[in-house]
């Protein structure tokens, strides 16, 4: 027989599978002028993860299982966020206007 924490793990994992099947297609989908907005949100998205996570690593357990994917989430969260406000800073800084030289 199949336990109640296995069948919540089957969910949680076709869930996860789904959401990240429609967030491909809808970032696939995406116009060119919409993709610094949307990695805006992205980075935002992030920042939830990497909250989330921290608050599962500040509660007690004893699943080596659980430190170890969230060590990952809070590793590739980060990473994401400090890349794309690196991209997006790089990104403005091609909008400014330069300065003329000084003749």
């Amino acid at each position: 027989m199949v336990d109640a924490t296995q069948s919540d793990l089957v969910v949680n994992i076709l869930i996860f599978m789904m959401a990240t099947f429609l967030g491909i297609e809808l970032v696939r989908h995406v116009s060119r002028l919409l993709h610094t907005p949307l990695m805006a949100l992205t980075n935002a998205i992030s920042s939830v993860s990497f909250v989330a996570a921290l608050i599962v690593l500040a509660e007690p357990t004893s699943s080596d299982t659980i430190l170890i994917l969230v060590t990952v989430a809070i590793a590739l969260a980060f990473t994401n966020i400090v890349s794309g406000f690196l991209l997006t800073e790089r990104i403005l800084r091609l909008f400014k206007r330069r300065e003329e030289p000084k003749k």
